[in-house]
């Protein structure tokens, strides 16, 4: 995973509204995993996404899945636990709690 991503790629986050709102990668699509079936037509039709997760295996199963159905999608092994991790920026929705991933 890029520190920055470059232009066209889109990061698509796919945690749980909880997980997202207590710390997320600034700019990322969120669709939760269990809703993704039903928002397809949110994603980008060209360009290249990079799923994440957590840790990583929730974003694999959505990865294949894209995958298989026409897009093209890369796994960010080890989740936004290794973003943040690598000191790449976080970005929270609940006041006055400093981003953090859970």
């Amino acid at each position: 995973m890029p520190q920055e991503l470059p232009p066209g790629k889109v990061l698509l986050d796919v945690r749980e509204a909880d997980e997202w709102a207590a710390g997320h990668a600034p700019g990322a699509l969120h669709i939760p995993m269990s809703e993704l079936a039903g928002r397809l037509e949110e994603l980008p039709g060209d360009g290249e996404l990079y799923v994440v997760c957590r840790a990583g295996s929730r974003s694999a199963r959505v990865t294949q899945y894209l995958n298989a159905n026409g897009w093209d999608a890369t796994n960010v092994d080890g989740g936004m636990l290794v973003w943040a991790s690598a000191g790449r920026p976080l970005v929270g929705e609940i006041d006055g709690a400093e981003p953090e991933v859970v």
